[in-house]
Parts: structure tokens; C-alpha cells; sequence
């Protein structure tokens, strides 16, 4: 198992065009405290980065509020120019007025900004995946995603994504604009979107799960995982990536971490295959605890 690749978690066509390995990689910790301000380490933040592509990371998702305007330059600086199998996904839609601090702004002319700016920050000349990072409750839906899709008209994007969505949402969004991913908190403890999730399943549109490695009292000491890591010679968090994978084919983990290791052991969990038991073992568990 040490010797997987991201590969190893097999392929997804994301509106069926645009391939990527399924366990990908989130930049929000290569930020400061509270997500605001620049890592204590840039250059290391580099180097996590420059692994994750070597151990065939294809999908690296980010936002313009991770930091803000910390993540999306470190990707240029690690990654740019892109290889043809990097895909770039970013975010737009939440504002920053300090350490965990965010506040959803829908309003169209805001959101072409936020694109104008993040095309310039990452060094593209067309973003792969544009998401929504929340939906303004004070600005309709169908002109949030409506500006989305003039952007994409102008070539500016070439797919949309939503993040932190109902169901009812996400058809409001279709009926403007072809949805390509959703990204909703989903974890193997915290599964209160089991509904989109499904829904996604349904209409082959990419699930990216965020903070997919919150275990809870899962992992503590003499819990579940541990003991079914300890017979699979895995760690708790490589069966908490195993079953995200495992749960779902349109599923796309992307674990964050700023160090190189646990970037690694991260990556490992691709080629961690769980028998129907331990999926269930693992199910049941979660269960127990949401």
C-alpha cells in the first residue's frame, strides 16, 4: 500500500470530459491560523504541493478566501504551468474579515471579480472548476449561477460547482446552468448529506466531500477504526479516505495536510481496497456516532 499513487484511486469524468484521479488534494490548511494570513512555511507548502502532483494528485481544489489570496498563488508557484492532467478547481463567494471569519457575497458583479482575480492568481487562462463557495440567501440562485454561466460562455471557466447545498438547490442551479460538482461536508462520522450525495450519484455529478477525514471519537483509543486499522495495517485516517472511496463512484476526497508525510500516508489510502465487511463494519460505526 506504500507504494500507491493517487491512480490507485481510480478515474473520474467530471461531466464526463474532464478527467481526474479521485483522491485529490485540498489547499485550505496550507494557510495560517483560523485559514487567514501565510503559511509559517511557504517553501514547505511548495514542497507538499510539488509531491502531491509527483504521487499523481490530478484534482487540487481551492478558494480565493483561503487566506485570502494565499492558496491560489502558492498553487502557481508549486505547480504552473500546468501539466495537461492538473486540474484546478477554485472558489468564489465567501468573504473574509478575519480568522474564521466568512461571510457568503452572491452578488454577480462580485463573483466576475472574484474570477477575474482568481484567473490572475492561479495563471490561467481558463479556471477547470469554477464553485460557488456559498449560496447568498440575500441574491437569487438563478443570478449567482447565471453570472457563473455567462462566465463560462465567455470562456472564462469550463465547468460549475457548488458548495454547501441542498438538493432543491442544486436543481434551482441546473435549471440555469449544467452543475459539474457539488461540495457539501461529508465524512465517515458526519453524514447529514447522505441526500445530495445520492442525488449527485444519480446525475453522474462529482461529489467532493470537504473536512473527509473528521473521525470524532471513531479513532480515539481502542474505538472502531483502531482496531480495523491495526488488522489492516492502516492508519484510522487511510480507512476514513478508504471508505469515502469506497461509499460512492462519483466521491472525490481531497484530504488537505501541510506536511509531506501525511501527505503520503494520505495518498497511500488509494490503493487501500476494503472487503464488503469492513465497509460495513466501518458504516455501521459512523453511524453510531452521527
Amino acid at each position: 500500500m506504500t507504494t500507491a499513487t493517487a491512480a490507485a484511486s481510480g478515474q473520474f469524468m467530471i461531466e464526463d470530459v474532464l478527467p481526474v484521479n479521485r483522491l485529490g488534494y485540498g489547499t485550505m490548511q496550507l494557510t495560517g491560523p483560523g485559514v487567514w494570513g501565510p503559511p509559517a512555511d511557504p517553501d514547505e507548502a511548495v514542497r507538499v504541493l510539488r509531491r502531491a502532483a509527483e504521487l499523481g494528485v490530478t484534482l487540487f481544489d481551492t478558494a480565493d478566501s483561503y487566506g485570502p489570496w494565499v492558496a491560489e498563488p502558492l498553487l502557481r508557484r508549486a505547480l504552473a504551468p500546468y501539466g495537461e492532467d492538473i486540474v484546478i478547481a477554485t472558489k468564489a463567494g465567501l468573504t473574509r474579515q478575519g480568522p474564521d471569519q466568512w461571510t457568503p457575497v452572491g452578488r454577480p458583479a462580485y463573483l466576475r471579480q472574484q474570477c477575474e482575480m482568481s484567473l490572475r492568481n492561479l495563471g490561467l487562462d481558463r479556471i477547470p472548476l469554477f464553485q460557488l463557495h456559498r449560496v447568498d440567501p440575500d441574491v437569487p440562485v438563478e443570478d449567482q449561477v447565471g453570472e457563473l454561466r455567462a462566465l463560462k460562455d465567455e470562456g472564462k471557466i469550463a465547468h460549475i460547482g457548488l458548495s454547501e447545498v441542498s438538493v432543491e438547490q442544486i436543481e434551482q442551479a441546473r435549471a440555469v446552468a449544467p452543475i459539474a460538482s457539488v461540495q457539501n461536508l461529508y465524512n465517515l462520522a458526519d453524514r447529514s448529506a447522505e441526500s445530495v450525495l445520492d442525488h449527485c450519484e444519480r446525475h453522474r455529478i462529482a461529489f467532493i466531500p470537504w473536512f473527509p477525514l473528521a473521525t470524532g471519537g471513531l479513532a480515539k483509543p481502542g474505538g472502531p477504526l483502531e482496531a480495523i486499522a491495526s488488522r489492516r495495517s492502516a492508519t484510522p485516517s487511510q480507512l476514513a479516505l478508504a471508505w469515502l472511496l469506497h461509499r460512492s463512484p462519483v466521491m472525490l476526497p481531497i484530504p488537505g495536510t501541510s506536511s509531506v508525510e501525511h501527505l503520503e500516508q494520505n495518498v497511500a489510502a488509494a490503493g487501500l481496497e476494503l472487503t464488503e465487511e469492513d465497509f460495513d463494519e466501518l458504516t455501521a460505526a459512523g453511524a453510531s456516532t452521527s
